[in-house]
């Protein structure tokens, strides 16, 4: 599967294949190509459900990701025994939210999403595994 794009909103145009192409390369540099990865991209009445159901916070974010390995140690890779466990989880974007940052701080829109998987990966790398270190 690899990574799937999609593009559940309707409120700010969006190029899936540069992000996909992005995220894709960025598999590739953390050393996590083989796992599988879902970035769902939706509004901001969306987000907030999301976050809302969730995290019980009722009002829109940029970013909510769900990690399909759960009680991993820092440290530790999964070690899936199947091929459909094959899988980082989803990240859900909050296009419409980013927009607005963007707007308010002159930033390109598709660098500032980038940014937000970067940021999720990083974060489940630190509270889930670790992403292989690479010599310089």
């Amino acid at each position: 599967m690899g990574v799937v794009v999609r593009n559940l909103q309707k409120v700010v145009p969006l190029r899936r294949a540069r992000l996909r192409k992005d995220v894709n390369t960025l598999r590739h540099i953390l050393g996590i190509q083989k796992f599988d990865l879902g970035v769902v991209c939706v509004d901001n009445r969306r987000i907030q459900h999301i976050n809302n159901m969730y995290r019980k916070k009722d009002e829109p974010t940029d970013v909510l990701s769900f990690p399909f390995h759960e009680g991993l140690r820092p440290g530790k890779m999964p070690c899936p025994l199947h091929r459909d466990e094959l899988n980082l989880g989803d990240i859900f974007l909050g296009v419409e939210f980013v927009m607005k940052q963007c707007q308010e701080d002159s930033m390109d829109l598709h660098e500032a999403l980038t940014q937000k998987i970067v940021s999720s990966l990083i974060e489940t790398a630190e509270t889930g595994f670790e992403l292989p270190s690479h010599p310089q």
